[in-house]
């Protein structure tokens, strides 16, 4: 099972495996301001009676959109708009929700991409977290015709039958940045890949012995935050 705590750790020497202690996309990106910022903008979503979890109406909020400016690149958010907004959405409801990371550790990992996978935990209630995976053991093509990126973890975000995810991949202590891609929608129902090959078989040269696993496609990028949310909510891990 994964372990969850605050994203925000307080004690670098604690004791907890190596992997654990990487940071996350929440540590880098919103840390520093969400005590500052978040709260306005809760604050002007419950004002207008919005739903926190409704992605439309939260960018049109007015503390959402100038939050948005201040982050923006400098070259201006142009294709990458989209992915943005999903990494503030997403931030803001893991901050909502408690600011909990979840770390999956390779035991689990190996029973997350077998088969099945965890059972979905029906009549789940809502719920928001960073769900982080083993360093380096997922892969995937974030950027069409591009060189195969780590995926460091998902954010993931929960309402009823609807699971929201903002995946980052190519976090690295020497990049400037990463990238994020989203994807969100009902838990995909007959997966299976084209070739035959099982669900997160690894596509790159040298990937099964060396025990990585690979993401080939949206859904079944979307299939992985299903069973990081059922594993986070415990259901048994490798269940069907």
């Amino acid at each position: 099972m994964p372990s969850c705590g605050r994203s925000t750790r307080s004690s670098p020497d604690s004791a907890m495996p190596e992997d654990t202690a990487r940071p996350t996309p929440f540590d880098l990106v919103f840390a520093p301001l969400a005590e500052a910022r978040f709260p306005a903008i809760r604050e002007a979503m419950d004002a207008e009676g919005t739903d926190p979890f409704a992605r439309d109406a939260f960018v049109m909020v007015r503390p959402v959109v100038e939050l948005m400016m201040e982050l923006r690149p400098e070259e201006g958010l142009g294709e990458v708009m989209p992915e943005m907004m999903a990494l503030v959405h997403l931030g803001y409801l893991c901050w909502l929700h408690g600011s909990r990371t979840c770390e999956v550790t390779p035991g689990a990992l190996a029973d997350l991409v077998a088969g099945p996978g965890p059972p979905d935990a029906a009549g789940a209630e809502r719920s928001a977290c960073y769900v982080q995976y083993p360093a380096r053991r997922i892969w995937g093509e974030p950027v069409a015709g591009a060189a195969h990126q780590p995926l460091d973890g998902c954010f993931v975000a929960r309402a009823g039958g609807h699971l929201d995810v903002a995946a980052v991949f190519g976090l690295h202590p020497e990049r400037d940045g990463f990238t994020v891609v989203d994807v969100g929608g009902p838990r995909p129902e007959a997966l299976a890949r084209a070739d035959g090959a099982p669900l997160f078989a690894p596509v790159l040269p040298g990937g099964e012995a060396a025990g990585l696993h690979s993401v080939t496609g949206m859904e079944e990028l979307l299939e992985l935050g299903w069973r990081s949310d059922a594993l986070v909510r415990g259901g048994r891990p490798g269940g069907g």
